[in-house]
This record gives structure tokens, sequence and C-alpha cells, in this order.
């Protein structure tokens, strides 16, 4: 099976490599916009299905394309990637002493097969301080991350309390339901 993974994330890529696949990398360029009265698990697979739609044209008869997208989801409110370090900041400071809940819709597309799931995750942070915060935003790069942290990052170490579900998927593309999903395609 030959794998296009339509995502420049390059988190995305580790975990991809790591379970132990060669791919080739498609960016699609297409809107990211949602209508926030959607439910999650809706939100994050019609932001998928909409980059999968940009890129199916590329692929040849013999390559899946595997697209995500991740949101972060707190009180009813979907928390997206920060504008800046300061929106980095404020965002944090929402997180803080907070559960919320990580969603990942991925879609599986070939030119003859279309397979979608989404997976949930819910962080648990403890109260971070104000300089726990800044220090993370000023030395951490957040601002390409959804909720504006990387639960692998420094502030996941010591601010995630505990997690509920794929670890995985808070890092953007749920390992085991990706490789279950893949293997149903090749069977």
């Amino acid at each position: 099976m030959n794998i296009v993974l339509g995502s420049a994330s390059p988190r995305r890529s580790d975990l991809l490599r790591q379970l132990g696949f060669d791919f080739r990398i498609l960016k699609a360029d297409c809107s990211e916009d949602f209508d926030p009265t959607e439910t999650p698990e809706n939100i994050v697979i019609q932001i998928a299905q909409q980059k999968a739609d940009a890129l199916i044209p590329e692929l040849s008869s013999d390559e899946v394309l595997i697209c995500a997208d991740t949101i972060v989801y707190l009180k009813g409110e979907v928390i997206g990637k920060p504008s800046d370090a300061a929106d980095a900041i404020l965002l944090l400071h929402k997180l803080s002493g907070n559960m919320h809940d990580v969603y990942t819709g991925v879609i599986l597309q070939s030119k003859e097969s279309h397979r979608r799931f989404t997976v949930k995750t819910s962080v648990y942070f403890r109260t971070l301080l104000p300089e726990e915060i800044a220090h993370y935003v000023a030395h951490f790069h957040p601002l390409d991350k959804a909720g504006s942290y990387g639960i692998q990052d420094w502030i996941g170490l010591i601010g995630v309390e505990k997690i509920e579900g794929s670890y995985t998927n808070v890092m953007g593309l749920p390992t085991h339901e990706l490789f279950t999903a893949l293997r149903a395609i090749e069977s």
C-alpha cells in the first residue's frame, strides 16, 4: 500500500514513521472553517474531509490518502490554534485546572475506498502557574498546535495530571485506530 499523508504536521509525520510506514506528504490548501453549532465529532470529520477532497485529484490509483484534523474542546467551545503568543497564553490559562477533550477526525481515502472515524481523549490539566505558561509559550513554539500545547512537550510533562483515551490522539493522530483501519483496507 502506498500512503500519502495529507498534512504538513511534523508530529503526524513522526507518528506515521514510528508505525513503520513509508509515505509521501501533500498539504491541502483549503479552508478550515466550521460551523460552531456542529458537534466536535462532525467538525473534525468535516475539516478532514475538506482536506481529502482537495488532495484526491493528486492521488494515483495505488495510493491511500490519510487526512486528519484535531481540535481541543473545552466547556462547549472549540479551542483552535492560537493566533499569536498572547493568544496562546490566554488559551493555556483557560485549560489550566480543567479537563478538556481532544477530538481527531481521520479520513482514509483512495480512488475506490473511503473510511472515516473520530477519536476522543480527555485531558486533565493541573492548575498551571502564570510563569509556567509564559515559559512554555516563550520556549516551546505552541502556535501551530490546537489548544496551544503539545502533550509531548514540557507543558505536558509538568501539567497533565492524567488522560483518558489515546495519547497519540492528543498529538494529532490516533495511531492504534489508524493502524487498525489501514490493515482493514489492505485485506
